[in-house]
């Protein structure tokens, strides 16, 4: 079984050893026909090449942890358009290139929300990229030279969903500016980005202030773009239901 084994791996079969010796016992035992057995193992070998690939744009996605969508608080957001947001889970949009802007304050969920859908991407299949603004112009910023900043551009560029987070918080000189409108520009209806934010369009100058580029940048993030606002209270200041207090016990009558 062992010189099989080793067959099977030199050909590329990538799954597991106890998966292969459990299914070449099995074949032998039930006395499958060759093409039962090939069928099993084409499944095996497919459900295991697709959780590593799966794992592996888990991994260049960056996601990091967050709570899923079953446990969003639809009922916290005094203005949320659910349905608008729910039609988005299909990734329709991701079909011609358009974007999505998540806009409210900060802690109403626009970054739980923006994972989910790219977590959505990820399963069937997309390569994604998650960052915050801020941690993708520190990294464009560093390159020393333009041809590595046109090789880390690709970070960026060539993923099928992109989502940066939190633009709005910091602001940011114009050469960040000229880098963002760069992104966007070969994004544009090609490819899609989803963008978490703050502030309005009309406000997005206050970001890059002095930067030439800004009414260009929102104009061809915003040609083709899903609004969806949050209007709420953040839910990292939420307060505690109160409890009622503790009843005293009955005092004891004196004997």
């Amino acid at each position: 079984m062992s010189d099989l084994i080793g067959g099977l791996r030199r050909i590329g079969l990538r799954a597991p050893t106890d998966v292969l010796e459990a299914l070449l016992t099995h074949a032998h035992k039930s006395r499958q026909s060759p093409a039962e057995f090939v069928e099993y193992l084409v499944t095996v070998e497919l459900r295991e090449r697709d959780a590593t690939n799966l794992a592996r744009r888990n991994r260049l996605a960056t996601l990091g942890s967050f709570k899923p969508l079953d446990g969003f608080d639809w009922a916290h957001p005094e203005k949320i358009d659910r349905d608008h947001y729910e039609d988005l889970l299909d990734l329709g949009f991701m079909r011609t290139g358009e974007n999505i802007l998540l806009r409210g304050s900060s802690g109403v969920g626009k970054t739980t929300l923006a994972q989910n859908l790219a977590l959505r991407a990820l399963e069937k299949g997309h390569t994604v990229r998650f960052c915050t603004l801020a941690t993708a112009m520190a990294d464009l910023l560093r390159q020393e030279s333009l041809p590595a900043v046109e090789r880390r551009l690709k970070k960026y560029t060539t993923p099928d969903l992109l989502v940066l987070d939190e633009i709005g918080y910091l602001p940011c000189d114009s050469r960040s500016a000229d880098l963002l409108y760069n992104i966007i520009s070969r994004r544009h209806e090609k490819k899609s980005t989803i963008v978490t934010t703050n502030l309005p369009f009309k406000q997005w100058n206050t970001i890059f202030p002095g930067a030439a580029c800004v009414v260009a940048l929102v104009d061809r993030f915003s040609q083709h773009c899903h609004v969806i606002d949050v209007d709420a209270e953040s839910y990292r200041q939420r307060r505690p239901a109160p409890t009622a207090p503790a009843k005293k016990p009955p005092k004891t009558p004196p004997p």
